[in-house]
């Protein structure tokens, strides 16, 4: 009974991991597929694709979520105050005492 209950397991256990590894394949392959799509709308614009430039350009379009400075909602007549300074950060060094 021993033996049963562990072959079931590790079949189980096997199966699970072909899914996720199928799933892995798909995802990478699709991703292949958007890449070279892009890459051949590149082309035919007579542009130059690299997907670095394509990152930047889309991450520089994007509103920022996280400001520099702001303190996250701290508002005072519509203007977002910033209740931390760098003045009051402490670089704290922690160190395993045993």
């Amino acid at each position: 009974m021993e033996f049963l209950n562990r072959l079931i397991r590790a079949v189980a256990f096997g199966l699970i991991a072909l899914i996720g590894l199928g799933m892995a394949l798909i995802f990478t392959f699709s991703t292949l597929i958007a890449v070279g799509i892009l890459f051949l709308a590149a082309k035919l614009r007579g542009k130059r694709f690299s997907v670095e430039e394509y990152w930047t350009s889309r991450q520089a379009s994007r509103k920022p979520i996280f400001t520099k400075g702001s303190s996250g909602g701290n508002t005072t007549g519509g203007t977002t105050q910033s209740a931390y300074s760098r003045d009051n950060v402490t670089d704290v060094e922690a160190r395993d005492v045993s």
